[in-house]
C-alpha cells in the first residue's frame, strides 16, 4: 500500500517572506492568502523561522513600534520543517510535539519547495468512499492477502469500512483489521468476519 506522502499534501510554491519584511506586510499576506504563518526564508529561500498570527498579535499587544517590526524580529526561530517523503502520520505528530498548526517542507539542500498545513492533513479523510474501497480490495485483499476480490465483502460510508465475508483461520481477522485501519482515509474498521479454523492459542485460567 502507498501512503499519501508529505509531497503529495502540501501546497507548493509556498508564500513566504524575507528577514526584512515588514509586520505591515506579513499581516497583509496573511489575510490575502487566507493563512495563519508564513515562513521567513534566506537568500538561498532556506527556513530560517516562521512568522504567525500569534507573533503578530504578541507584538501588536506587547510593542508600540510593531508597525517598524521585521519579520527578523518577530519571528519563532528554528524553524521546524518536514520533508517531501515523510507520510502524513510523521508529519502530523512534528505538528502535535511543537503545537504548530503548518510546517515549512525542505528538499535535500534545505530550500522551500512547499508547506503542508492541518487542512492538508485533513484531506486525507476526504477521500472518496469507492477510491477507499478500490484500495483495500487490490492492495489488502488481493496483492497482500493473496485472496480474489470476492473472497471478501468490503462496504465503505463516510469512512467507515464494515468487513464480512469468510477467512481460513482465525488470526486473520485481527491482521485485515490492521492493514484496513492503515489505508489513508479510513476512520474506523467494524468487521463481521467469519473463519474456517480457529488457531488462536487457547487462554488457559
Amino acid at each position: 500500500m502507498r501512503h499519501r506522502s508529505v509531497a503529495d499534501l502540501m501546497t507548493p510554491e509556498a508564500v513566504a517572506v524575507q528577514r526584512g519584511t515588514s509586520f505591515k506586510e506579513i499581516a497583509r499576506l496573511l489575510d490575502e492568502y487566507a493563512i495563519t504563518a508564513v515562513p521567513v526564508v534566506d537568500e538561498d529561500a532556506r527556513p530560517l523561522g516562521v512568522v504567525s498570527e500569534a507573533d503578530l498579535l504578541r507584538r501588536h499587544t506587547g510593542d508600540g513600534n510593531a508597525r517598524t517590526a521585521t519579520a527578523e524580529g518577530l519571528m519563532s526561530s528554528p524553524a521546524v520543517v518536514a520533508r517531501p517523503d515523510w507520510s502524513a502520520v510523521e508529519a502530523a505528530r512534528v505538528m502535535e510535539k511543537h503545537r504548530i498548526k503548518r510546517l515549512p517542507v525542505v528538499d535535500a539542500a534545505g530550500r522551500l519547495i512547499g508547506v503542508l498545513s492541518r487542512s492538508d492533513l485533513l484531506q486525507l479523510f476526504l477521500r472518496r468512499d469507492r477510491a477507499i474501497q478500490e484500495e483495500i480490495l487490490e492492495d489488502v485483499v488481493t496483492r497482500t492477502l493473496g485472496l480474489p476480490p470476492s473472497a471478501l465483502t468490503v462496504d465503505v460510508h463516510d469512512g467507515t469500512v464494515t468487513l464480512s465475508g469468510n477467512l481460513e483461520r482465525r488470526s486473520l481477522v485481527p491482521i485485515v483489521v490492521r492493514l484496513c485501519e492503515s489505508v489513508d482515509g479510513v476512520v474506523e474498521v467494524d468487521t463481521r468476519l467469519t473463519y474456517d479454523r480457529d488457531d488462536t492459542p487457547a487462554v488457559t485460567a
